[in-house]
């Protein structure tokens, strides 16, 4: 698999920014070890450009005939390969060279069929649709590894997802446009399509995790068998003998939810609390709603029931860059075999300087969603996040966009990243 020609650029005006990106796409294409004949495009724009969407999607379509297919959907932020894109204009393309029987665009009005089995599957989708986690866990069962990688489009006007497949339209969208808002669309992949895909966290548990011994509805009220409440409050190192110390501290504490031990999806990990402090993949964090001191009990925004495991914890910015550098570093070692071919040594040797996309890198490309609460600034700077995973991964071909939720395995998360690379082996 060849590297996937990119681009990324920011203008108030979209025509300028979307004819610096086809010159930079249209350039890498013409470039030794990048796919020359692409057929599928992955789009994503901040929502300063949500109102033109069908506009530039036309606009692009026109200019890339070739391109036959086309996914992605809109960010409060996006992000290419080292830059971030928040409260500005901006789109990111990447035009990926795939087998034409190994993907297959779909949406809400034009979902799988029965001739393509999944494997695998890139999921753009809307937060204000009904029985939003039950979609995505029947869209995961049906594909054959149960994994789903993508995020919740996040915008502040239009929400859009683009969904255009084979000669312009997906077969049962009729006249319809390409432009989308509502449930669920995105690209399914076929098992020869290699992919290796991690979740990092952004949150540090405070403590071990808890075995939820009682609960009703979305209050926990046993942990352990000690009051939720009365094992927070400990574990915060505050009283509601000062309301004000407390009401700060509860404000700035997350739950972290994982199902019963051995109920573990595909992928997961089945660790709460990993040896090292930090949440395993199959933990979801939410927030906490409300206090019930009556019954000694801590209200959150997700169903519980016993059995449950439960750590309190606190977003952290040095856990967060940690965790992104370890599951940076896992896809790495997961492409790099042991004993390198003098070709790749060198392009992993390189100076930072030198060093820029080479397939002997093992990635084609590679897709990140991030939690639009976290991004730069909670790593530290302008663009500090992805320049974090630049460092790690190196440099290769990168897009994506900061959600409203992060998509992963059949789960949907928040304040978490999720980075996926196409791998070149086939």
């Amino acid at each position: 698999m060849k590297l996937f020609p990119y681009g990324h650029a920011t203008h108030p005006q979209w025509r300028m920014a979307a004819g610096l990106v086809l010159a930079q796409v249209r350039a890498q294409m013409a470039l030794h070890g990048y796919a020359s004949s692409p057929t599928l495009a992955l789009l994503y724009i901040t929502d300063h450009y949500a109102t033109q969407a069908q506009d530039i999607l036309e606009h692009l379509s026109a200019e890339l005939p070739e391109i036959t297919d086309w996914s992605g959907t809109v960010g409060i932020g996006i992000a290419s390969n080292n830059v971030e894109y928040f409260d500005e204009p901006a789109l990111a393309l990447m035009l990926c060279e795939l087998p034409s029987d190994q993907y297959r665009v779909f949406s809400g009005v034009a979902p799988l069929g029965l001739g393509f089995q999944a494997h695998t599957a890139l999921v753009h989708a809307d937060a204000d649709t009904s029985d939003l986690a039950e979609l995505i866990e029947e869209m995961a069962a049906r594909t054959a590894s149960g994994y789903l990688f993508g995020g919740l489009s996040s915008s502040r006007s239009a929400t859009v997802q683009f969904a255009v497949g084979g000669n312009g339209n997906i077969s049962g969208h009729g006249a319809a446009s390409g432009v989308f808002s509502g449930g669920l669309s995105g690209v399914a992949f076929g098992e020869r399509v290699s992919l290796v895909s991690r979740v990092t966290q952004g949150c540090l548990p405070l403590a071990r995790e808890h075995q939820i011994t009682a609960a009703e509805n979305n209050v926990v009220t046993g942990l352990d068998g000690e009051p939720a409440l009365d094992v927070m409050l400990r574990e915060l190192k505050v009283s509601l003998d000062q309301p004000e110390q407390a009401l700060m501290a509860v404000r700035a504490t997350l739950v972290g939810l994982m199902q019963p031990t051995g109920s573990a999806g595909p992928g997961g990990d089945g660790v709460a609390v990993s040896r090292t402090g930090n949440f395993g993949s199959d933990v979801i964090v939410r927030h906490i709603i409300g206090l019930d001191p009556a019954r000694r009990g801590v209200a959150v925004s997700a169903g519980l029931q016993e059995g449950m495991q439960l750590a309190f914890c606190q977003r952290n910015a040095q856990a967060a860059k940690a965790d992104l550098i370890r599951v940076c570093a896992e896809i790495r070692e997961e492409l790099e075999p042991e004993e390198l071919p003098v070709e790749a040594a060198m392009a992993l040797a390189a100076s930072e300087a030198e060093s820029a996309p080479h397939p002997a890198r093992g990635i084609a490309g590679a897709i990140y969603v991030s939690c639009s609460g976290r991004g730069g600034p909670h790593f530290g700077g302008p663009s500090a996040e992805l320049q974090i995973v630049r460092r790690a991964l190196g440099d290769v071909p990168l897009v994506g966009f900061f959600a409203g939720g992060e998509i992963a395995r059949h789960h949907l998360y928040g304040y978490t990243g999720v980075l996926t690379v196409f791998t070149s082996a086939q």
